[in-house]
């Protein structure tokens, strides 16, 4: 897998039914949604990754945070299991498509609970928040399936947000940057920051001097590229709506 991929799930005509747990839920515009994806999927493509679209899972209204479904680190696949369990079948689809990429699989079993969305790698570490998405019988078993690549597996609290990547992420570097009122513990991370937008601390490594992120964090963006990055903004306001972001919308998968 010589290009990297990107794999990303359509939104299905129920998205608007999607679970909100941090939020009030606010009216969603379906076409605009779709027309937004489309937007993310382009400039993933247009910025050197191949992408791959997962098998619709239309009767999951959550189906297009296609992240939560599976951790991928290097040529593994795990599988996750959903503390939600009304998400649980859209992890049938992402494993047919992480085996067609030839990806080893292994996966998070009962009583175990993990969130593709709880899982941030920095450095050598993978931080996993542990709350409401996924328990520490989850975080134990990534440990075990992570252990052959010498990562370290830390449990991070996650009250205030609904994943830990909806609180924060980490640039090229290292360090994890966060929108401060909902990141539960500071102190969890050797290298962290706040950021001035709440979209800010959500982003995405294109490459290590590229970064994509959402449209409705310019002060973010401009202190971003005042550390030499380069920025991509694409506008996933009505994933927003259901506490989704530009991480979420896919998995990516180098080779």
């Amino acid at each position: 897998m010589n290009v990297p991929v990107a794999l990303v799930r359509r939104p299905g005509p129920r998205l608007a039914d999607g679970l909100v747990t941090h939020i009030d839920r606010s009216p969603l515009d379906l076409d605009l949604a779709r027309q937004q994806w489309q937007a993310y999927a382009d400039a993933l493509s247009r910025n050197g990754w191949r992408v791959v679209e997962v098998e619709p899972a239309d009767e999951h209204a959550d189906a297009v945070f296609v992240e939560d479904p599976v951790v991928v680190h290097a040529d593994l696949a795990v599988i996750a299991r959903s503390g939600a369990p009304e998400r649980r079948g859209e992890a049938a689809g992402v494993e047919r498509a992480v085996r067609d990429l030839g990806l080893r699989v292994a996966h998070i079993e009962a009583p175990g609970t993990l969130h593709g969305g709880d899982v941030l790698r920095a450095g050598g570490t993978a931080y996993v928040g542990l709350g409401g998405r996924t328990n520490g019988v989850g975080i134990q078993q990534l440990a075990n399936h992570l252990r052959e690549f010498g990562v370290r597996v830390q449990a991070v609290p996650v009250e205030r947000a609904l994943h830990l990547k909806s609180a924060c992420t980490a640039l090229p570097d290292g360090t994890v940057v966060g929108w401060g009122p909902v990141v539960d513990d500071k102190e969890a991370f050797s290298r962290y920051e706040d950021v001035h937008e709440e979209p800010g601390a959500h982003v995405v490594l294109l490459a290590d001097d590229h970064l994509l992120m959402a449209t409705r964090a310019p002060r973010t963006a401009a202190s971003y590229r005042a550390r030499g990055y380069t920025v991509t903004e694409v506008d996933v306001s009505e994933f927003e709506k259901l506490e989704g972001c530009v991480t979420c919308l896919s998995v990516r998968i180098r080779g």
